[in-house]
């Protein structure tokens, strides 16, 4: 396992994995399970802290609304 090398902030750990797993889960390149483990929480409570700063649990994809009305 390769080990990350982080220049001195001041954040503590749980401030670094929780914008980290914040981070990853909005760029779609984690499930908002794996996002709360990261962070050190349960899923639930981890969606209800996206939810008090504004963020969506859930992602959506960008979708042709034209299109899906015509499949529908």
């Amino acid at each position: 396992m390769k080990v990350l090398e982080i220049p001195e902030v001041n954040l503590e750990d749980e401030e670094l994995k929780l914008a980290l797993a914040i981070k990853l889960l909005e760029e779609g390149k984690i499930s908002l399970g794996k996002a709360a483990e990261i962070a050190g929480f349960s899923e639930r409570s981890f969606a209800e802290l996206l939810l008090k700063k504004g963020i969506s649990p859930v992602i959506f994809e960008d979708i042709n609304l034209d299109k899906e009305f015509r499949n529908a």
